[in-house]
């Protein structure tokens, strides 16, 4: 089931790319997507993680504007960066599609019901925004923009596990806004911070060889599936 529709509660329906073992009962994971949305590259996560026995799904967080996912040419990089330029209400106005995208997962009978959130980029406040108020079961970030702005819910996050991904040379990430982020979640032993030297923002993307780095990227995917096997 490569693409599903997801009705929206406000209105309308949107696109999800969705993968999923054969049978079995075991937790979902929804990615949050980068500026550029649900392209080739989270296209083959979502894959991969299906294929480790996971509910994976990847909606379009664009969807109400200029939808679909956009190339890293120099067009599709402005195209992207300005649909994204609201960057605060449409994390809010998001949070609904999180909330559609989890009620569409579990309905699906191989799902358990236990709910894992991955925030890439733009997708990186979902990690603690997910548990702190739907409710998600985990949240991780990998190379997260803006993360650090929404420290003040980090304890409502509960027990639940949160893991926080950067490279030390991410733009999106600076030294002083890592310190802030080590603070807050100081006292917090469900949240581990991890970073990796000498790799920049957008770590995780193939298609990106300025940033790509594959040691980082698979180091990070492993933690995810680490917080995954624990709700199985």
């Amino acid at each position: 089931m490569p693409d599903i529709r997801i009705a929206a509660a406000g209105g309308g329906e949107f696109d999800c790319y969705c993968a999923a073992p054969d049978g079995g009962s075991v937790p979902g994971v929804i990615i949050m997507c980068t500026i550029f949305g649900v392209d080739d590259d989270l296209r083959g996560i979502v894959d991969d993680l299906a294929s480790k026995g996971v509910v994976a799904a990847a909606p379009d967080l664009f969807w109400r504007g200029d939808s679909g996912p956009k190339d890293r040419s120099e067009k599709g990089r402005t195209e992207a960066a300005a649909r994204a330029e609201d960057r605060a209400n449409l994390v809010e106005t998001n949070m609904q599609d999180l909330a559609d995208t989890m009620a569409a997962l579990k309905a699906m009978p191989q799902c358990n019901g236990r709910i894992v959130v991955v925030g890439l980029c733009y997708g990186g406040p979902f990690a603690l925004l997910g548990p702190a108020r739907l409710g998600c079961d985990a949240g991780l970030s990998f190379h997260g923009t803006a993360v650090q702005e929404y420290l003040d819910i980090l304890p409502q996050v509960g027990d639940a596990p949160v893991r926080l991904h950067w490279g030390i040379d991410d733009h999106a990430c600076p030294p002083e806004d890592l310190a802030r982020v080590r603070a807050a979640a100081a006292d917090m032993p469900n949240v581990e911070i991890t970073t990796y030297d000498g790799v920049r923002h957008g770590y995780t993307a193939p298609s990106n060889p300025a940033s790509w780095n594959e040691a980082a990227s698979t180091d990070s995917w492993a933690s995810a599936m680490k917080v995954v096997d624990g709700l199985r």
